[in-house]
């Protein structure tokens, strides 16, 4: 499967187009509003059909565009049955294969820095959203987050994978653009090798961050695929 990064430098998301080279069929990973223009242009650029929108979870930094999407490419929006969507075409479920080409999509739930998030796999590759970051990890002070299940998330479900694993994650804000699962077992200072649980939560309840930006247009739009209409020039990203 063909995997391109993209990246919206106002909000530090990555998203990422999957497609299947023969069929030409393709996903599109945590697209933002802001680059939808962008998204379509390379998706005809290279002759892709895209068959689906696929979100790690409810962003609160950004506004999806996977409604517009859908709108203008006919798109499928994909979503965790505990995100609280009230526009997805599909609702996920722990296990789950999405069918893209001859190839297949699986998804594990990994909550913690939200009820509802996923992470995408591929053989070799995990997409893990805001659940696992490069040396870091999502928050978990809002949107119901949970420390101790975002720990489980991350060490009983993703450090499983073979340490090869290549990581994408949801966000960098170093100029970063993958890890492995091997190196963030070893260096990851919230989660990593010497972590235990208490000392997770400890780590994660002692963060004192200030909230998303657009996180109250963002909530609510994005639980709606994107779809508000906020008037001219007002959209956040």
């Amino acid at each position: 499967m063909e995997i391109r990064q993209l990246f919206d430098p106002q909000s530090s998301t990555y998203s990422y187009l999957l497609w299947d080279a023969a069929s030409r069929e393709a996903a599109l990973i945590d697209p933002v509003h802001g680059q939808v223009s962008r998204d379509i242009q390379l998706i005809r650029e290279l002759g892709l059909n895209l068959i689906y929108t696929l979100e790690t979870h409810v962003h609160a930094d950004h506004v999806t565009g996977s409604g517009q999407l859908r709108e203008t490419l006919n798109s499928i929006v994909l979503v965790h049955e505990d995100c609280g969507s009230k526009c997805a075409d599909i609702l996920l479920r722990d296990g789950d294969l999405i069918p893209l080409g001859s190839g297949k999509i699986s998804i594990m739930h990994t909550p913690g820095h939200t009820l509802g998030d996923v992470s995408y796999l591929i053989p070799g590759v995990a997409f893990t959203g805001d659940t696992l970051l490069i040396r870091g990890c999502g928050r978990t002070d809002f949107q119901s987050g949970d420390p101790g299940t975002l720990y489980d998330s991350i060490t009983r479900r993703l450090f499983t994978l073979p340490d090869d694993t290549i990581v994408y994650p949801g966000h960098d804000y170093s100029g970063r653009s993958y890890t492995t699962i091997g190196e963030e077992k070893a260096h990851n200072p919230r989660a990593g090798k010497g972590k235990s649980r208490d000392d997770f939560i400890a780590i994660m309840n002692g963060l004192r961050l200030d909230p998303p930006r657009h996180m109250h247009e963002a909530l609510p739009s994005n639980l709606r695929c994107g779809i508000i209409d906020y008037g001219p020039g007002n959209l956040p990203r």
